[in-house]
C-alpha cells in the first residue's frame, strides 16, 4: 500500500549545526527504503514565507501570501513510501527527524485510476 508521511514540525525546529546532520539521517532513511524497493519519492519544502494559498470559492479567486492557516507548525516535507501495511508506516515514519521535535502524519494514497504516471 502507498503511503505519504508529511513531516511537520515548527520553523527552526532544528539549528544550523543540527540541520546537516538531520537532512543526512534522512537522505540515508530514503536510501534505505529504495534498496527494499520502498521509495516513492521525497522532497524537503521551501519556509512558509514562499508558500502560496489560494481558493476559488462562489467563483473568485482569492490568492494569499503564505499557509492557509495560521499554525505554530508547519508542512516542512513529504515522503511517499511502498509498504505492506500501516504498521510497516508507523515504523518507517518514526526514523525520521521530524517525529522527534514535530509530528509525522501518515495517510494511504487514494490510487485513483487515470491519473497520469510520472
Amino acid at each position: 500500500m502507498k503511503y505519504i508521511l508529511l513531516m511537520y514540525h515548527t520553523e527552526g525546529v532544528f539549528t544550523q549545526d543540527e540541520m546537516p546532520g538531520q537532512m543526512q539521517l534522512a537522505l540515508d532513511l530514503c536510501h534505505q527504503l529504495h534498496a527494499k524497493g520502498q521509495f516513492l519519492g521525497a522532497s524537503p519544502l521551501l519556509p512558509v514565507s514562499a508558500a502560496t494559498s489560494i481558493s476559488s470559492k462562489s467563483g473568485r479567486l482569492e490568492v494569499v501570501d503564505g499557509p492557509f492557516a495560521e499554525t505554530k507548525e508547519q508542512l516542512g516535507g513529504y515522503v511517499l513510501i511502498d509498504v505492506p501495511n500501516l504498521d510497516d508506516a508507523i515504523e518507517v515514519a518514526q526514523k525520521f527527524p521530524a517525529a522527534k521535535r514535530g509530528t509525522v502524519e501518515i495517510r494511504p494514497l487514494f490510487e485513483l485510476e487515470g491519473i497520469p504516471k510520472v
